[in-house]
């Protein structure tokens, strides 16, 4: 009988039952409630103003499209984008559940609402609904699983979330949420088929106004063959007064 001998790693030892160590200690100070809080607690806010590039990478070209968001909650949003010259002065009003466009090339409004807002955002891997929604995840999902993962090297709550109601976009996310910042850093977004919509990853966290928030986010449509949409976070305030006006379709002119 022939045996193998294999020297034994006290290094490899130690980070092993470092790493379960790190995953006890984590399981047992937080609750997945606990997390979703936190998360919400970064990402939404009554109000927010941000200024942001999209970058959509075409089969023969890439074009970046620069915008000023103001978002009330989950129901209220307006949109203009400033630059490229040939985009620039279209708007965005979502109200609920629709939304109009304005183009000043057409001088025409037109309006969509229900499984239209699902549709690409000037060719980009984001819909209407992912650009301009600010969803709080404690409201509209439920943990159903949390484990603990390593992820580029940093410890991460890896979640597992169901839709409390049909009228989700995603039925159902998984989340790679840093540890120590409460952000995602890694996002799939599924169906209620359970196939695949998209995914996402988000990097440069930076703080802003006592918040974790990542201002570099890379998404890809998975039902597209496509290079993504890279979404960069260029100003962003929260709980700022906004005229109200701003969100009234009268602004669309």
């Amino acid at each position: 009988m022939i045996r193998l001998f294999v020297p034994f790693n006290w290094k490899n030892l130690l980070i092993i039952i470092g790493f379960f160590s790190i995953t006890t200690f984590l399981n047992a100070q937080i609750t997945p409630a606990e997390v979703l809080e936190r998360v919400d607690a970064n990402l939404s806010a009554n109000t927010r103003v941000f200024v942001s590039e999209m970058t959509i990478h075409g089969k023969r070209f890439s074009q970046t499209l620069q915008s000023k968001t103001y978002s009330a909650g989950n129901s209220k949003a307006f949109t203009e984008y400033l630059s490229p010259a040939r985009e620039a002065g279209t708007k965005l009003l979502m109200l609920d559940d629709k939304l109009w466009i304005y183009t000043p090339s057409s001088d025409r409004t037109i309006q969509l609402s229900g499984h239209m807002l699902k549709q690409s955002v000037m060719g980009s891997d984001l819909s209407y609904e992912d650009l301009m929604s600010d969803t709080k995840l404690t409201e509209e999902y439920e943990v159903v699983n949390m484990l603990t993962e390593i992820y580029q090297d940093r410890t991460t709550y890896l979640m597992e979330l169901v839709a409390r109601t049909e009228a989700q976009s995603y039925a159902r996310r998984k989340m790679w949420i840093d540890a120590e910042y409460f952000v995602p850093v890694k996002e799939e977004l599924y169906a209620k088929s359970g196939q695949l919509l998209k995914q996402a990853s988000m990097s440069d966290l930076k703080q802003i106004q006592g918040r974790w928030f990542p201002t570099q986010m890379v998404y890809r449509d998975m039902l597209k063959n496509g290079k993504g949409t890279e979404f960069r976070i260029l100003s962003m305030e929260f709980n700022q007064a906004i005229p109200e006006h701003l969100f009234s379709k009268a602004v669309l002119r």
